[in-house]
């Protein structure tokens, strides 16, 4: 994975204050994620696949804090 090909992404329900975390989906077949705050820091990387069953997850409510 190219860090420089990815085209970073907040939620559009994330706050002011930062806490939140970054995607990148336009890579094919990979899902990467960042801390917001770091930008700099690790890269989490995800199967298109994985991603969506997370996603699928906490929409559903199955995934909470």
């Amino acid at each position: 994975m190219n860090p420089s090909r990815l085209t970073w992404r907040k939620s559009t329900r994330s706050g002011s204050t930062g806490n939140c975390v970054e995607v990148a989906d336009n890579l094919p077949a990979v899902v990467a994620v960042r801390d917001s705050k770091d930008r700099q820091g690790p890269v989490l990387s995800f199967s298109s696949d994985q991603w969506a069953g997370f996603v699928r997850g906490v929409k559903g409510g199955r995934l909470t804090a």
